[in-house]
């Protein structure tokens, strides 16, 4: 069992944090960052996979050197870049190197990246590469023989499944039908998109409660009131209140950071008795992580 999925079945207030892989192969400053920031202050860090559609390094290598430096990993994997068989083979590639945590996406358009001319791919979506995590834990993948019996394998792999939502989002419905179908398929846990008004939160709680999943509520660090704009713009599903942005506009250059952090610490305090964790995205401030969890008040 891993250490993520034991913390949240003994009904710990679970803090996850996340690193994005560079743009490259110099991978060594993320993990510099994950071991002076984030070890011993969060139980499991998230790898970002291809996020955003900007091509860079991807989730598997990062979680497999993490777990070496005994920092347990949550491996994100997105459907978006390849098929089923890829998919299939990843998730055996990961467990091979014995990472368990897996958080499905389906993953954010071509448009957004910067491979505007790549074919986009989706064969899955989250709900179905949930399942496929389901049977290749059953022993059987996907396939079928010439007979049409289910593939077996050599070896069967154990996963602790994972999934998205947007609790925010302008049309909660949706949001919770599809929570639904993703615990019904196999989800184990939940990380959400930022949210940033406790009480929308509150709301789609009540709706999903049922589902007896565990929450971890995502916080996107704030780093200043453009970045706040530009998420109201640009980002499905988040909404920043205004009240956030003047206070980060209203503060000077030197004081943004500690502005970030009061934010982020408060949403936290204000939202952990609603859920059963937090899963903090520091965007590269993860030296403010520490901070963070500090100012929630525990």
């Amino acid at each position: 069992m891993s250490k993520l999925q034991e913390s949240l079945e003994s009904g710990k207030f679970t803090i996850t944090g996340e690193i994005g892989p560079p743009k490259g192969n110099n991978i060594q400053p993320a993990l510099d960052e994950a071991d002076e920031f984030l070890r011993d202050k969060i139980v499991a860090v998230n790898v970002t996979d291809i996020q955003t559609a900007v091509m860079r390094a991807g989730s598997i290598s990062a979680c497999v050197l993490l777990k070496e430096m005994g920092i347990e990993p949550i491996m994100q994997m997105v459907c978006r870049d390849r098929n089923r068989l890829a998919l299939q083979s990843d998730l055996l590639n990961a467990s091979i190197f014995g990472i368990e945590n897996v958080l499905s996406i389906t993953g954010d358009h071509i448009v957004m990246g910067d491979h505007l001319d790549a074919m986009p791919v989706f064969d899955l979506d989250a709900v179905s590469l949930l399942m496929a995590m389901v049977l290749l834990e059953s022993g059987t993948d996907m396939g079928k023989t010439m007979k049409g019996e289910p593939n077996k394998l050599d070896g069967v792999p154990k996963f602790f499944k994972g999934c998205v939502v947007a609790p925010c989002a302008e049309e909660v419905e949706p949001q919770a039908i599809k929570l639904e179908k993703k615990v019904a398929a196999g989800a184990q846990f939940v990380q959400t998109q930022a949210v940033y008004d406790p009480k929308a939160f509150e709301a789609f709680i009540k709706k999903v409660e049922h589902l007896k999943v565990p929450i971890l509520v995502g916080i996107v660090v704030l780093k200043g009131a453009g970045m706040a704009k530009y998420m109201n713009k640009n980002v499905p599903g988040v909404t920043v209140p205004d009240k956030l942005i003047e206070r980060l506009s209203s503060a000077a250059k030197e004081d943004v950071p500690k502005v970030a952090v009061d934010i982020a610490g408060e949403l936290i305090h204000d939202m952990k008795d609603m859920c059963q964790g937090a899963h903090i995205m520091p965007l590269g401030w993860d030296k403010f992580v520490p901070d963070i969890i500090e100012a929630a008040k525990l």
